[in-house]
């Protein structure tokens, strides 16, 4: 994993995507002097457009990267790569001609955009497939050593196993005869030398899984590797970079006094996410309006019932507010006074709700919220009181996501499907944690990025 600006990104996905942005670079070039050369025009100093050819390949990538072309399912599936990358071209298109509407000094030809796509498409799909043949998913994956064979080894290698894991246990060491629920682990009085067995194995890193920690490990070999030359890490900043999350199972309250990051943002950082949010909200309020009046007339002739639908939601530092929201269930929708969860598939969601959510048209009229400062546009997402008191009852930690503001869409959305009970919550949780503990401006518009590729492909819809 690389850290960049406070978030971790695997390394084969982001070695991919440079390559693939030199790849984007190479067909808009390519386009041109076959466009030059079918019109029998001189195509001139290729060097001198770079900064076209570079826009091209800067907003297809970001297109791609919110159609969701990077997500790990891209890489192992040739049919998903073909859809998302094609979705990805048609959006291009259209990003494209926008850029070239507003601003037409940029010297790129409509026809040298379009032959650009297309090759752009073949050449993109060529890669994935030739990687695919040639180096397999399974390559890319972290060989990692895991020093204890107890709940938590065995844990980090069940993880090792699933298909979207990025790393995979290469050996794991028990450290004691009792309590081991992994049947082929070393005994570590059996290895003669942990640093040639890491050396043998072509061990990326070795992670401490130990269930008990106090005076149980083996200190001296595990200064030996990491002198070696291998990063010695445990098993809570091991899953956190590999997975995206804070896993609350492994978590103690040392090890979020004492880790990295939990520091808030920089000063100047709230400043910026508030400018954004402010601008950002006025100007989709203004873009959104026909959407608004289309949606708002859709609920009202279809079902009986006011047409937002606002509700107490549990904001930043506790305080409460109403989240505005286009009403998509059926009036009354809780007659009987309690709250409940809404579900997949739930009968009270109306025809029209269920379009409206799906496209997430129900959320447009929170950028209301973001306006007055309640919301941002990314953050965890905000729950009703009763269910915060109930949640925080049940999971540890969880009033600790209080402390930033909520959001529209956030890092748990776009990495859990939508969920409706507690074990759903502390997943949730987890992604949320992992936000607050990595905050930075780049986090943020990753995942307003990613977001287009929840919508699009209605990943978490209820």
């Amino acid at each position: 994993m690389i850290r960049l600006f406070n978030h971790y990104l695997p390394r084969p996905l982001l070695i991919l995507g440079l390559v693939e942005i030199v790849l984007i670079y190479l067909s808009v070039q390519a386009a041109w002097l076959f466009r030059a050369q079918q019109i029998d025009m001189d195509p001139g100093n290729v060097l001198a457009r770079a900064p076209q050819f570079a826009l091209y390949a800067a907003t297809v990538y970001l297109v791609m990267l919110g159609i969701g072309a990077y997500q790990m399912d891209c890489f192992r599936s040739l049919r998903m790569a073909m859809s998302r990358i094609a979705v990805a071209m048609l959006v291009s298109i259209t990003a494209i001609s926008v850029i070239l509407f507003f601003f037409p000094d940029v010297d790129l030809w409509r026809s040298v955009v379009l032959y650009a796509i297309a090759l752009t498409f073949v050449v993109i799909f060529a890669w994935r497939v030739l990687m695919s043949r040639i180096m397999k998913w399974k390559s890319f994956r972290f060989r990692v050593l895991i020093i204890g064979a107890g709940q938590r080894g065995g844990r980090l290698a069940r993880a090792a196993e699933a298909p979207d894991s990025n790393f995979t246990a290469a050996a794991v060491v028990r450290l004691t005869d009792t309590g081991n629920v992994i049947d082929n682990a070393l005994a570590i009085d059996s290895v003669p030398s942990l640093v040639d067995l890491c050396e043998r194995l072509r061990i990326d890193e070795v992670v401490l899984a130990l269930d008990e920690r106090r005076g149980a490990a083996p200190s001296e070999k595990l200064l030996e590797m990491k002198l070696a030359g291998f990063p010695v890490s445990e098993i809570s900043s091991f899953l956190e970079r590999q997975t995206g999350r804070v896993d609350l199972r492994s978590i103690s309250p040392s090890w979020l006094i004492y880790s990295d990051g939990f520091l808030g943002a920089e000063p100047l950082a709230i400043m910026l996410k508030r400018l954004f949010d402010i601008t950002a909200s006025l100007i989709l309020l203004v873009l959104a309006s026909p959407i608004l009046v289309v949606a708002a007339l859709a609920v009202k002739l279809t079902s009986r019932g006011d047409i937002f639908y606002r509700q107490e939601r549990v904001g930043q530092f506790g305080k409460t507010f109403n989240v505005v929201k286009f009403r998509s269930m059926v009036a009354d929708a809780e007659k009987d006074g309690k709250a409940q969860w809404a579900k997949s598939g739930d009968p009270r969601v109306t025809p029209v709700g269920r379009i409206l959510r799906a496209t997430r048209i129900d959320e447009i009229p929170q950028i209301y919220n973001v306006l007055t400062g309640d919301m941002s546009f990314v953050g965890p997402r905000p729950e009703r009181p009763v269910f915060v008191e109930e949640l925080a009852a049940e999971i540890p930690y969880y009033r600790e996501r209080h402390i930033v503001k909520p959001g529209i869409t956030g890092w748990a959305q776009l990495n859990y499907p939508y969920g409706a009970s507690v074990m759903d919550a502390r997943h949730k949780l987890e992604y949320d944690l992992y936000y607050i503990k990595n905050y930075s401006l780049f986090l943020d518009l990753l995942i307003l990025i990613q977001t287009v590729r929840v919508v699009v492909w209605q990943d978490g819809v209820r």
